[in-house]
Order: C-alpha cells, then structure tokens, then sequence
C-alpha cells in the first residue's frame, strides 16, 4: 500500500513481517530504533545534490517522533556534517539525542556532542580525486557528467548528461576498474556512481548501531540501491527475532527497494505523512 500525501493515517504493510515490525513499534516505541536515508527519503532529490535539504516537514516530524523512541538516526552516504547542515539537525528541541551515521556509518555525529567522530581518511580517495577528471575526459565522458567531492569518497553524476541512464551504465565498468586499481568500490545509486572504500555499508552501520542501542524492533527507511544492505540487514535482524519494518520512499528511478519493502510511501512528502501518523499512535 502506497500512503497518499495529506494524510497522518497509518498505511498497512503489505507483509507479515511488516505488520509485526510495526505492531512492535507501535508496542515499545522505547525500545524502538527509527532510521533514515537523507537524500530521496527526508529531502527531496534535485539535480545539485549541494541544493538538497530536508523536506520542510520531515525535521518536526522526527522531532515529534524521537522522543518517544529508542533513538532516531540517519544512515547516509554524504559526510555527517554535511547532512546535519543540509537538514538542519542541530539544536532542534526533541533531536537532542539523534545520531547521524554518514560516509555509510564510517562518520558518526551525535546531537548531544554536536561533533564528528572519523577514522583517518583512506589515501585511495584522495588518489583517485586526482585521477578522475582526466579519467572522464580521455574515455570520452566528461560532457554531461560531473563530480561531487565527498571527503572520503567522489562521486560521478550523470543526470545532466543527454541520455542519464546510458551514460550511467557506460560509467559502470570504468569506474569499476579505476576504483579497484586505489583499493575502492563502486556505490552504484540513482544516476550516481560513488566511488569510496570498502569495510563499510549501511548495512553494517546499522546492525551495530541497533545492537549498540540494544533495540528491540527497528523500522528503516530508503529509497536507493544503497540502501539495499540496510534491508538486508533488517531482514538478518527479523530472523534473530527482532521485528522490523522495511519502507522505501517511492522512487521510479529504482525498483528494486519497493520490490523488498513492507510499505511504499511516495518519496519524502508521504514519509512525512508517515512519521506524523505514527506519533499520533504513540503514547505521549
């Protein structure tokens, strides 16, 4: 079921396993997890990703949300302070206690610190900055792509290109290559090819982050192909006996998420209406 925009009730899951992550939820939000992409799932997607902030609906609606739960994090491939910035986290009342996982759980940032915790960043980044954009133009590829500087990753988008999905499928195999030869891998997403290092996904981060918090039910949120290891990982999580809800914020861009998903909503605008139904079913 696909919940529909101007609306705060709760769309049913479409599956058992769904509906039992829900009904836990719904149970103990105390002991629930909530966890959420940034870009195509709280903001909308445009065409300059440093253009993207948060649906103007979303950041009340995690406030109303996060205390009455376990915890509210978003898992995201963008630095953690960028997205703290781009969906305006910080010093919300309600969010004192929300944690950014970013560079796919390689970054954290907690509210109640207000700062950045990182590794060393991987030298394979930096080689590979350099090498990109003469790698672009000798393969012919440079007009219509273009590239995003991530820190510890770089990204090549191919939106503005002539026909967006060939020059992405194009990109797939060389990019592949070049990021083997510093020791990285490709994150294919929706029109993006990211090229960052291995050891970590959104996967991982949240399976340790649910198990650091000790939760007892988990809801995720996504809405691209990066997203994917963190259904994976809540199917892991349901096998263990923790429920979970898997929803993705609708997308005909990517197919494969809502094919996975409990619940469908449409883009960030129906997650919204989501989150706001489901602080009406909590306990205050």
């Amino acid at each position: 079921m696909v919940s529909q925009p101007g609306s705060s009730s709760m769309p049913t899951p479409t599956t058992p396993a769904g509906r039992d992550g829900l009904e836990a939820i719904v149970a103990r939000p105390d002991k629930a997890v909530l966890a959420f992409d940034f870009d195509g799932t709280l903001a909308p997607i445009v065409p300059d990703p440093e253009q993207a902030r948060a649906h103007p609906d979303a950041v009340p609606a995690l406030a109303a949300l996060a205390p009455k739960t376990a915890s509210v994090a978003v898992v995201t491939g963008r630095p953690a302070g960028v997205a703290v910035r781009y969906g305006g986290f910080a010093g919300v009342p309600g969010l004192e206690h929300l944690v950014v996982l970013g560079h796919y759980g390689a970054e954290r940032w907690d509210a109640v610190t207000g700062t950045v915790h990182a590794p060393a960043p991987d030298p394979g980044v930096a080689a590979v900055r350099a090498e990109l954009p003469g790698f672009l133009d000798d393969i012919g590829a440079w007009r219509g792509t273009w590239i995003e500087e991530k820190g510890r990753a770089v990204a090549v988008h191919t939106r503005r290109a002539q026909d967006p999905q060939a020059a992405f499928e194009a990109l797939r195999d060389p990019l592949a290559e070049l990021a083997a030869r510093h020791g990285l891998i490709v994150e294919p997403g929706r029109l993006v090819l990211e090229l960052r290092p291995p050891g970590m996904d959104k996967g991982v981060a949240l399976s340790e982050y649910v198990r650091d918090v000790g939760a007892e039910s988990v809801m995720y949120c996504g809405d691209d192909l990066g997203d994917l290891p963190a259904f994976a990982a809540v199917d892991k999580l349901r096998s263990e006996g923790v429920p979970g809800l898997l929803v993705c914020s609708g997308s005909n861009e990517v197919t494969e998420l809502a094919e996975r998903a409990d619940l469908v909503v449409d883009g960030p605008e129906g997650l919204v209406r989501l989150l706001e139904g489901l602080a009406a079913q909590l306990a205050p």
